[in-house]
């Protein structure tokens, strides 16, 4: 595979090569992220305008855009400079109307609309106090030269400096340069989808007839959206490969310690948490290295399943590491998990950036000579100081807070040791197949007994009196509370209450000492001890930014207060949620929000009043903002995709998952014809990182 497919080459030329472009426009195109004719051709129509003729004015209602003959009547200079000159006409039925123009410069009309001639003009009509008039035609042409309109003009997306015409112009000139390819899609698939060849599928996308055919769902979007999609998932099936391609180890444990664990529980784990031990047991069971992401929503016990994994490494006679995103968490892990390592008899032990001097050395000779079997910490592991006797499972948790390199970078501190992420981030199916793609995916989807559903209300900002009171009350109690603020820093822009402001309020009306305040701009010392107090329930109520959204547990906190509520993401409310339901008490939620709620807020706030189920509420999610926004496209490692729609395609993402990893079992090494035409496929949608994977495979 020595480099791009000779066929390629014209779609890979200068921009500059396309009729009707020169070098200022091939600029103004790259605002598009066109600098190609491949860039031209995966640069669909976003509409369809009907430019066919009519005969007379009367079979139209306006507003609409029409084409029509006309006869030029006369002309009426403006009235003044910035006044429009207006041209009167009349249709074929007799019917007069007005052409309306702004800025027009001198005898330009003149010539092209000759009194007494007949000319075709097309654009659109509207009525202005009861008369037709159309402003600024976009077609003005003799009758005789009517062949050169579009019947069917395609609407493309424009930036400054690039008009339709240039677009349309530009897209039959790629059409003009398509290569004739062998198929890449599975015939079968091809005919139960009734989809057509590439070629032709561009040529019908370009070339749309009607509304219909420029929509996520005609066949031709769909097999183009397809191709994208599937060398996505190609690319994302080679890596994959590449990963469980260094010889892992059988790590095949015995079962006595979990059956410990499980007997000193006080209640029994869900289907959920079975099977996705299971599964997780059958992948360190094999000779390669297991890459697998296990998916829970909030509560579904993702801790027990991973300690679950830790003992099989432990008993296989190695060790295993679980990740935190900060110190915080890696505390907690500790304290959660310390019943369930005694009930094991397995030593355990954290380590985080705190741990110095002598501690700290000792920590690592007991790690480095297998003293120590299991070992939570942060970010500190990576250390090159930090050695262990003998990594069998890297467990991280919160995927997000670290990148690829790292989980790679941990990897290597254990020969070929197994790799398992967790995150509580509820992700839709389709945009879990494109961020994750290249891992194995076990899902929680089940509450375990116990957990308490949280009773959600909407409340006005205006009622604020009212939840004090209410807050005053359940302090009385003693229960818990937290209360999240919007922003940390006062800004002019924004009038929302600042965390400070609120602290200093609530502070007013519960009393010193009662409430406590956490933010991102405080020290990590301060912030450590903030929420130990809460946490020994020495402060009653923690005022609080986003910081506390991901897995701080407080079984005691009942009450949730999130404030602006409107102001953010569903995820992310749907986690915050999350932190209470956690104990014996019965949990409420309070959305503070500010009225008048949009349409969109308040549908997004009722979707989470109405249901826990975090996969619903992220599929909604995705519905409402679309994809980029769900996972923030900046550092979410999803791919922009040109053509491809996550939310309208995204039963197109499962299939072209099933279907790359199948090709790659039959023929790994992509030599048989339609391996070629895929290799094509891959080159044409730059991939590149899939052919060098191809290279090394």
């Amino acid at each position: 595979m020595s480099g791009r497919p000779a066929a390629l080459f014209p779609l890979f030329a200068g921009l500059e090569t396309l009729p009707g472009i020169g070098a200022k426009t091939a600029k103004a195109m790259e605002a598009l992220g066109i600098t190609r004719p491949r860039d031209v051709l995966f640069t669909l129509p976003q509409g369809v305008v009907d430019r066919r003729p009519v005969a007379a004015l009367r079979e139209v209602v306006p507003p609409v855009i029409c084409t029509l003959e006309v006869e030029v009547l006369a002309h009426h200079a403006a009235r003044n400079r910035s006044g429009p000159t207006r041209v009167a006409v009349r249709d074929g039925a007799g019917v007069e109307f007005t052409l309306v123009f702004f800025h027009a410069r001198g005898d330009y009309l003149q010539k092209i609309l000759p009194l007494g001639a007949k000319r075709l003009v097309s654009g659109k009509l509207e009525l202005f106090d009861g008369v037709a008039q159309m402003v600024h035609p976009e077609h003005i042409l003799p009758p005789e030269e009517a062949a050169e309109l579009p019947r069917f003009e395609p609407v493309y997306p424009l930036t400054a400096g690039v008009t339709q015409k240039l677009m349309a112009k530009a897209s039959e000139g790629a059409l003009a340069r398509l290569p004739e390819l062998a198929e890449w899609i599975d015939p079968a698939l091809m005919a139960r989808e009734g989809w057509p060849d590439w070629a032709a599928a561009l040529r019908a996308a370009h070339r749309p007839e009607t509304p219909g055919e420029t929509a996520p769902t005609a066949p031709a979007r769909q097999r183009l959206a397809y191709d994208e999609l599937f060398a996505h998932q190609m690319t994302l099936a080679l890596a994959r490969r590449q990963a469980r391609h260094p010889k892992g180890r059988e790590t095949k444990g015995t079962g006595a310690l979990a059956r410990k664990v499980l007997a000193s529980l006080p209640f029994k784990p869900t289907g959920a948490q079975l099977r996705a031990s299971a599964e997780i047991a059958a992948d360190m069971a094999e000779a390669r290295r297991m890459n697998r992401l296990l998916q829970g929503d909030v509560g579904a016990g993702k801790t027990l399943v991973a300690f679950l994994a830790l003992l099989n490494a432990v008993e296989a006679g190695g060790q295993g590491v679980l990740m935190a995103p900060t110190e915080i968490l890696a505390r907690q892990h500790h304290e959660g998990l310390g019943a369930l390592a005694e009930a094991a008899g397995v030593r355990m032990a954290v380590l985080t950036g705190r741990d110095k001097g002598r501690e700290r050395t000792q920590k690592l000779a007991d790690l480095a000579e297998g003293r120590i079997q299991i070992l939570l910490g942060t970010h500190a592991v990576f250390q090159k100081d930090v050695v262990f006797q003998d990594l069998r499972l890297v467990i991280i948790d919160e995927q997000h807070r670290f990148g690829v390199n790292q989980r790679q970078e941990l990897g290597a501190k254990g020969e070929m040791a197994d790799v398992l992420v967790m995150t509580a981030t509820p992700i839709p199916r389709s945009l879990a197949l494109a961020q994750y793609g290249d891992m194995d995916v076990s899902l929680l989807d089940e509450k375990p007994p116990g957990r308490q559903p949280v009773q959600t209300a909407l409340v006005s900002t205006a009622r604020m009196g009212e939840v004090v009171a209410h807050l005053q009350k359940a302090v009385a109690e003693g229960r818990q509370a937290y209360w999240v603020c919007p922003l940390v820093e006062e800004s002019e822009r924004v009038d929302l209450a600042s965390a400070e402001e609120r602290f200093v309020s609530l502070r007013a009306a519960l009393g010193e000492g009662v409430v406590g305040l956490v933010h991102g701009q405080l020290p990590p010392a301060e912030k450590d001890a903030a929420m130990a107090d809460f946490v020994a329930g020495r402060t009653r109520v923690l005022v609080a930014t986003t910081v506390i959204e991901v897995g701080v547990n407080v079984p005691a906190a009942s009450i949730m207060v999130i404030e602006r509520a409107e102001t953010f993401g569903l995820a992310q409310l749907h986690q915050l949620r999350g932190r209470v339901g956690r104990g014996a008490a019965k949990s409420t939620c309070l959305m503070l929000y500010q009225a008048p709620l949009t349409a969109g807020g308040e549908r997004r706030l009722a979707i989470l009043r109405d249901s826990e189920d975090g996969f619903r509420i992220a599929e909604e999610d995705l519905a409402i903002r679309g994809a980029g926004d769900v996972i923030g496209t900046a550092q979410s490692g999803l791919p922009r995709f040109r053509i491809a729609d996550l939310e309208h395609q995204a039963g197109l993402m499962a299939l072209a998952q099933t279907d790359a990893r199948a090709l790659l079992l039959k023929d790994p090494a992509l030599e048989s014809p339609r391996g070629a035409a895929v290799r094509a496929l891959l080159w044409l949608t730059e991939q590149d990182r899939a052919i060098r994977l191809i290279e090394v495979g």
